[in-house]
């Protein structure tokens, strides 16, 4: 599966037309040592809402790398899962946290902490999630989902991991929105913040 993605920010020229800014591929690639085959491009980020919008943008990608989106911002990224190894599932979870650490967030990791896999995680976000290619399994605390292309979740908040059972790599596309649990929420879940 080929992971390089064609990325075209258009913009304005000083008269105000829409032109093509760029059109080349995505530079922020990121890979994790400790999951071979895990390819994740970051499309593009916002870190204010509304978002501002000007006549041309510096590339928002090459920031340092974030699992969570900036304060009242977005990712849009579109990620390659490998199958799951017996090396993932065997995952301690000083293993999935320096995982996690990895990706960009080694606090999102609730392996050890009740998530019942290896790769169980949380963040403070409203995440769409899109299966482009391939299967996948969605796993909560206490159930879980099998996913197709073309399906897509609404991932509020929830403790979740993505188990690739299918034996093939899956392409994901994700756009992870910046939230805030209500009260009632983050007591309910027993959050020590928000």
């Amino acid at each position: 599966m080929d992971a390089r993605i064609r990325r075209v920010v258009t913009g304005h020229d000083s008269e105000g037309k829409a032109i093509v800014l760029s059109d080349d591929f995505a530079h922020a690639v990121k890979t994790v040592p400790q999951w071979p085959g895990l390819i994740s491009t970051d499309i593009w980020k916002t870190s204010a809402m509304p978002v501002p919008l000007a006549k041309d943008e510096a590339d928002p990608t090459l920031a340092p790398r974030s699992l969570h989106p900036a304060p009242n911002g977005t990712t849009f990224r579109i990620s390659v899962v490998p199958p799951e190894s017996d090396f993932v599932r065997n995952l301690d979870p000083a293993a999935a946290q320096a995982l996690f650490k990895g990706v960009g967030n080694a606090d999102a990791s609730t392996h050890g902490r009740g998530g019942r896999h290896p790769l169980m995680h949380r963040t403070e976000t409203l995440d769409y999630a899109v299966v482009l290619e391939g299967e996948i399994t969605m796993l909560l605390d206490d159930s879980e989902v099998n996913l197709k292309a073309g399906d897509v979740v609404i991932q509020r908040a929830t403790n979740h991991a993505w188990s690739n059972r299918s034996g093939k790599p899956v392409r994901m596309l994700y756009v992870l929105i910046d939230g805030k649990l209500d009260s009632g929420l983050a007591a309910a879940r027993g959050d020590r913040s928000s």
